[in-house]
């Protein structure tokens, strides 16, 4: 067909408004690409972008974040920036220098960095810096946790009546769980209430099960600190004796609360051997209530040796404190009050008391009418948890943290977990492996040859 002059004419207009809108939608996606950015991540646990716990971290930070990172190796300046821009997607103002430590000699100074690697990291948050020795996630987020953290972070643990000591190297110690608090932000002590009196700054007090009572003058003390607003952890051992609380009863009733005698066994044989337990009297909790402490316990605890925990009177709440339970024994489980032999039982008539236990408890009450800051306490019907011993075991240690962060009134910072890599294996059973490899080795090519068997008769018939 031959085409008028007025055609062509038209047919060279198009291609060139083709020409330009082609042009153009390509400028645009350039202009877009390098100045909007949307990025999602596929991996089964969202390992690629932060947690929540970083997420709410960065939203109660107001002030600018600066990192020096002293690199000169191009991979690893990559890497970097990938990790921190993970960071900089929720904060604006979450920003990082790149500097070399063999030219920006002067800011090395200042950073106190010592290049005994190839790679130095410093975060500056509110005036104020600190040295990190990874750019991974828990490494960042802990730094600007401490940065963030109020000079007035003091958490005081009684001592001098065979408490748990923080600073000892026995199995009872509690040197990691301090170790872990350190790395945080908090400021562990411990004192004697017979040399001195409670720091008035002191944000938290610990009482880490004593083995010998208390004299009238510190109980004094405690409930002077305690009247005055002080937050209160308070880990009971069990005993036999549920008025044996080592001169503590009046706290536990001024608190609402009463401390069982016995100690709570589940002798059920099936569960202990799936969960590895040897010992009737070590408890695991899989199910917790609902509270900022447990919200993010995602698997099992296990409590050695632990009491229960009760109301005592049928009163909504004493001294305006109301409680929350946090979790339970199994409903199968009792508190034993005779000796633990290899063969025990439940009886009633010898004073066990049937489960489900309350084996902790949170409190809270208005400190004042026109204030709505909370103080807060939790007592705890077991220590070992929160040992060296035990604090491996299960979620043991993120729910101590959570404890300390929730007592501190750090709702937001709630701890931040290392997540695992749960999909980087593919495990194949036998019958997938075969049917995989019949497939591939045999149906797809017997497939393949059907078809251009197909294609060459028809074309051979036509």
């Amino acid at each position: 067909m031959k085409l008028s002059k007025k055609s062509r004419l038209q047919l060279t207009i198009q291609k060139f408004i083709f020409l330009l809108l082609f042009l153009a939608s390509l400028g645009m996606s350039a202009w877009i690409s390098n100045n909007y950015t949307y990025q999602f991540d596929l991996t089964a646990n969202k390992r690629h972008s932060l947690s929540e716990s970083s997420v709410n971290l960065l939203n109660t930070l107001n002030k600018p974040v600066i990192i020096n990172a002293y690199i000169t190796d191009d991979i690893t300046k990559k890497a970097v920036a990938d990790i921190i821009n993970r960071y900089q997607q929720i904060k604006s103002d979450f920003s990082i220098n790149f500097l070399n430590p063999d030219i920006d000699i002067d800011q090395v100074k200042k950073d106190g960095v010592v290049m005994n690697k190839s790679f130095a990291f410093v975060i500056y948050y509110d005036n104020n810096m600190e040295h990190i020795y990874s750019l991974s996630e828990h490494a960042i987020s802990n730094a600007l946790l401490r940065l963030n953290r109020r000079t007035n972070q003091q958490v005081v643990f009684l001592s001098g009546h065979g408490e748990r000591d923080i600073d000892g190297s026995d199995n009872r110690a509690f040197s990691t769980i301090k170790a872990q608090l350190t790395e945080m932000g908090f400021n562990l002590h411990s004192i004697n209430l017979l040399d001195k009196n409670i720091p008035t700054h002191t944000k938290l007090l610990v009482i880490a099960a004593p083995d010998n009572s208390y004299i009238q003058g510190e109980l004094d003390r405690v409930n002077t600190y305690i009247n005055q607003g002080g937050n209160l952890l308070w880990l009971a051992d069990p005993d036999k004796l549920a008025d044996r609380n080592h001169g503590l009863k009046s706290l536990a009733g001024s608190l609402g609360l009463q401390l069982q005698s016995g100690v709570i066994v589940d002798n059920n044989i099936d569960l202990r051997q799936t969960l590895n337990i040897q010992h009737p009297a070590i408890i695991p909790v899989t199910e917790y209530f609902p509270h900022m402490i447990t919200n993010t316990i995602r698997y099992n605890t296990l409590f050695p040796f632990s009491r229960g925990i009760s109301p005592l009177t049928n009163k909504t709440s004493i001294n305006n404190w109301q409680a929350e339970a946090l979790f339970n024994s199994f409903g199968k489980s009792w508190a034993e009050t005779g000796d633990l032999k290899e063969e025990i039982a439940f009886s009633l008539s010898a004073g066990d008391i049937a489960g489900p236990i309350t084996i902790a408890v949170a409190l809270h009450r208005n400190i004042s009418s026109s204030d709505t800051a909370s103080q807060r306490a939790v007592v705890i019907g077991d220590s070992d948890f929160l040992s060296d011993t035990y604090i491996g075991s299960g979620a043991n240690l993120n729910l101590g943290l959570n404890i300390f962060n929730w007592l501190m009134g750090d709702d937001d910072l709630i701890s931040v977990e290392v997540k695992p890599s749960p999909d980087t294996k593919l495990e194949l059973s036998d019958t997938q492996l075969a049917i995989i490899g019949f497939g591939f080795f045999l149906v797809i090519p017997l497939l393949l040859l059907i078809t251009g068997f197909g294609i060459w008769y028809r074309r051979k018939n036509k």
